[in-house]
């Protein structure tokens, strides 16, 4: 998808990642600390609201805070991404319209940038289960596995939305719209099980249902990913054709980019 003179220093990635993560707290007081912090504040909200406020019962023997958190963390991951990356080339504007720089990596940047926060959630909810007397156990391995299904369906959803906006500055609005839509479509606050089959069976179809019910299996049902190989591939068939049409988009719509930033 890349030529030769395109392709991608990891290395340089990598570092250009944790700079870009560490420009978007500077000045703050706290610094990167926000980073961490306002998901931890969401989870307390949430648990407030449907446990305190709405008696929500244990789920599979888990308090709800367990089954809460095992289906939010990714969808920490999902939403930033997709919000931080869609701005991300009108944000370096000032490098893309430098000849020698290599623009492809700028929606990886802020996909990288999303992960290292999701490597310490994913850390803290091993951590916070163990608080409860839940310890790691073998399905704890295949986290890296939902995780890097997750960073390959981002990079094709962030390189169409960042290939856009340049274009259609409404798009940022659009997306976040969109996110508020899907995070209530997807099972993260409320059990699926409630639906009715034929609901079930269209709202499996969402792409980023796969990660969220991944985190679970891996945390509360424990269960692991080839049990359902069948869908598994639907959910990989779906992240590499919005890989591929996201690249598709970025690489046509590039050569515009320096005109319209």
């Amino acid at each position: 998808m890349f030529n030769r003179k395109e392709k991608i220093d990891w290395q340089f990635l990598l570092q250009f990642s944790i700079d870009d993560f560490r420009n978007k707290y500077a000045g703050s007081l706290m610094g990167v600390t926000w980073a961490f912090v306002q998901p931890l504040m969401t989870i307390v909200i949430y648990w407030f609201i449907f446990q305190v406020g709405f008696h929500t019962q244990p789920v599979e023997n888990y308090p709800f805070v367990l089954w809460l958190v095992a289906g939010i963390v990714p969808w920490f991951f999902i939403s930033e991404a997709v919000t931080g990356v869609t701005p991300s080339l009108a944000e370096y504007s000032y490098l893309v319209k430098k000849v020698l720089f290599n623009i492809n990596i700028l929606p990886l940047t802020r996909i990288v940038s999303c992960f290292l926060v999701q490597i310490f959630l994913a850390v803290f909810t091993m951590i916070f289960f163990a608080c409860f007397g839940f310890f790691p156990d073998v399905y704890y391995l295949q986290l890296p596995y939902y995780m890097f299904y997750m960073v390959l369906l981002l990079t094709g959803i962030g390189y169409c939305t960042a290939a856009l906006y340049p274009f259609f500055r409404d798009l940022l609005q659009f997306v976040n719209i969109v996110i508020q839509v899907i995070f209530w479509l997807t099972p993260i606050v409320w059990n699926f099980n409630i639906m009715s089959e034929t609901i079930r069976r269209i709202l499996v179809l969402n792409p980023f249902y796969y990660a969220v019910a991944g985190y679970r299996d891996t945390f509360v049902y424990k269960s692991f990913f080839w049990e359902n190989w069948k869908m598994g591939i639907y959910y990989w068939a779906v992240a590499v054709i919005f890989l591929l049409i996201g690249r598709k988009v970025f690489c046509k719509m590039k050569v515009h980019f320096a005109d319209v930033l």
